[in-house]
């Protein structure tokens, strides 16, 4: 006789559960362990780890290749800065109304864009982001084409102290990769995210399964933006000052999230995660090359798409069969003996 279960958990995956507390302690407590610009890395850290977790649910499961998403992070920062500056509302309470303000903001443009296929989609994300650069920086108020810095008074409310502010900075941070990384694990779980797993596969038979593929793609796109948004608060919260080119560059908040998301494994959970980690690593060892640095950027990418098209986690996965955060059923049996 067999005993059959389903579960998605693998024997890696509790483990990795069982470190996770510990690790996490750890980290909430960096603020007592760490130096200040060691806080500050390991914050940038989180937030493009966000940065790449949301790219990568946009493109890697929901196939809407977007290179415009410095959009949604400019925004964020824009947002964060008028509704503290010129509203006057407390930063704390500021952050989630941007997050809701820039999903409310990406459902109009999702449904204008989502009228572009393929490549011309890329493309008319990219002017929707230089539309929105171009937008802010006529706002005198916020400094227009120079920008602005976020004012003492707020920076000051915000946390009594200089490192209280830094161990603020770090904690909502954290938070944020946490919470987009169990967002999209959890959405990938769920009926939903079975759908868009499909799309992702077969467009046409996900259709023919009566799919709502515009449905799915579009709250995908609405979320996306929100969270986005809230990381671009986070962001310049972080730099204390904001600029049009700086809010909405391409370069910053798309191209490196590209080159994460790629080298780690496009439609995998794990991928933005090593990615991420891959990337930071790769920077601070070869950024005094200069301009050399971007160059063997490219070269690894280059190296790691001939050698593992599926990315590095893709690699390991299929290799090793192992997951971290697995995603489907399966069954295990347990044979006794009669």
């Amino acid at each position: 006789m067999s005993t059959l279960t389903v579960t998605r958990r693998t024997r890696l995956s509790t483990v990795v559960l069982i470190l996770l507390a510990p690790i996490l302690i750890a980290l909430i407590a960096a603020p007592w362990w760490a130096e200040r610009a060691d806080l500050r890395l390991m914050g940038e850290i989180a937030l493009y780890m966000s940065l790449a977790t949301l790219w990568n649910l946009l493109a890697g499961y929901a196939g809407l290749v977007s290179v415009g998403q410095q959009a949604y992070v400019g925004l964020g920062g824009y947002l964060f800065f008028a509704l503290t500056m010129l509203a006057g509302i407390d930063p704390y309470v500021a952050l989630p109304l941007a997050a809701l303000a820039g999903a409310v903001i990406a459902a109009p443009v999702a449904v204008l864009i989502f009228r572009l296929r393929g490549a011309y989609f890329a493309i008319g994300t990219w002017v929707m982001a230089e539309v929105f650069r171009l937008s802010f920086a006529q706002v005198s108020a916020l400094g227009g084409g120079s920008g602005t810095s976020l004012s003492a008074s707020i920076v000051r409310g915000m946390a009594d102290g200089r490192a209280a502010r830094e161990a603020m900075a770090w904690w909502l941070a954290l938070g944020v990769a946490v919470l987009v990384i169990g967002a999209v694990v959890l959405f990938l779980r769920s009926r939903q995210g079975v759908a868009l797993t499909a799309i992702r596969d077969n467009e046409v038979a996900a259709r023919s399964l009566g799919i709502d593929i515009w449905r799915s793609k579009f709250i995908v796109y609405v979320v996306v933006g929100g969270l986005t948004t809230l990381v671009g608060c986070l962001i310049f919260l972080q730099k204390l000052r904001i600029s049009p080119d700086a809010a909405f560059s391409v370069n910053d908040w798309t191209a490196f999230v590209i080159f994460i998301v790629v080298i780690g494994g496009i439609g995998t959970i794990e991928g933005p995660i090593i990615g991420t980690l891959v990337f930071f690593a790769l920077r601070e060892t070869m950024a005094d090359l200069g301009t050399l640095y971007l160059i063997a950027l490219g070269l690894v990418a280059i190296v790691i798409m001939l050698k593992a098209p599926r990315g590095l986690w893709g690699f390991l996965r299929d290799r090793y069969n192992i997951e971290i955060f697995p995603l489907s059923r399966r069954v295990t049996g347990l044979k006794k003996g009669a």
